[in-house]
């Protein structure tokens, strides 16, 4: 039998992320969205496409929670966008409802599933989604860091005038603006970043980084990113599908690491077929330190604020 994919929600996000697990051809895909016939009309738009780009995958679009049983993984995205002006902590209250009743559905239908929050606010999404499944920690992740890394890495490749493949970097810390873009860290084919862009040059790379998703949504008007955020959860999900075993920073929870205790946060993380394999404890200075439990503090008030 062939795997298994959910993608909950079929907005931007949602069926851009469907069309490319359908063009990656390892497993088929359900696209879940409660507006009736609009997922059904995306899936077979891009089954439709498959006889032009070379692939089998079956895509179903459905409103019923009973066609996605038995998926291997689940990627939640529903929820409410982010407006111009709003920040992601705004969502918070918005979203709590929507994702605790999306995961209660998907423990019912795929009780073995590994689950990908993709909706704001990240990471207290996660913790929702966490506490609602009764799963263990390794099968809740949250994507960010693969985002606001291609971000950073992105920014960095345009300044030096040096392909994207040849940058290599970590942004930790919570979805939001408190990230922790390592500059310090950050590498161009091996050279440190530093000997090839200012420190004050690099400062603004980092402040554009935090504020990579608020540019696109003030660019865009209405709606927010969706092409690079779901290249990031493709690469989670490859990652899992295909056992890569990948190094990459995920919003995982935190059981002491980095003396963050109980929360998700976002940090390297080995991530393979049984989705968090291993936290990637990276020696910090005192100022990443710093920085990075006042990332994981902003996290733990939304934490509050949704009363867990």
């Amino acid at each position: 039998m062939r795997r298994k994919i959910t993608v909950v929600g079929a907005g931007f996000v949602g069926s851009t992320l469907v069309q490319r697990l359908a063009e990656r051809d390892y497993a088929d895909v359900v696209m879940f969205d409660i507006v009736p016939n609009m997922p059904q009309g995306k899936a077979l738009d891009i089954m439709q496409a498959g006889p032009v780009l070379g692939f089998d995958t079956q895509v179903t679009g459905t409103n019923d929670y009973a066609d996605t049983v038995g998926s291997d993984i689940v990627v939640i995205t529903s929820g409410f966008p982010r407006k111009p002006g709003m920040t992601r902590d705004d969502l918070v209250k918005k979203n709590q409802e929507i994702v605790s009743q999306v995961t209660e559905q998907v423990v019912k239908y795929s009780p073995d599933c590994i689950i990908i929050c993709v909706t704001n606010p990240l990471d207290a999404m996660a913790q929702i989604s966490l506490k609602v499944s009764g799963f263990p920690r390794e099968r809740v992740l949250g994507m960010a860091g693969v985002l606001d890394t291609a971000r950073f890495r992105t920014f960095i490749a345009q300044e030096v005038g040096a392909s994207v493949r040849d940058v290599q970097a970590y942004v930790l810390g919570g979805h939001g603006d408190t990230m922790v873009p390592l500059a310090r860290m950050c590498t161009v084919a091996g050279v440190p970043i530093s000997q090839l862009i200012s420190p004050e040059r690099i400062e603004e790379i980092v402040q554009r980084t935090r504020d990579g998703g608020a540019e696109i949504v003030k660019l865009l008007g209405t709606g927010s990113a969706y092409y690079a955020p779901s290249a990031s959860v493709l690469q989670m999900v490859d990652s899992i599908m295909l056992d890569k075993k990948m190094i990459m920073p995920c919003a995982v929870y935190l059981q002491g690491e980095y003396g963050i205790h109980d929360l998700f946060v976002g940090v390297p993380a080995q991530i393979g077929s049984k989705g968090l394999e291993k936290v990637i404890e990276i020696e910090l200075n005192p100022s990443e330190r710093e920085q990075l439990t006042k990332s994981a503090d902003a996290v733990k008030e939304l934490v509050h604020v949704m009363g867990i």
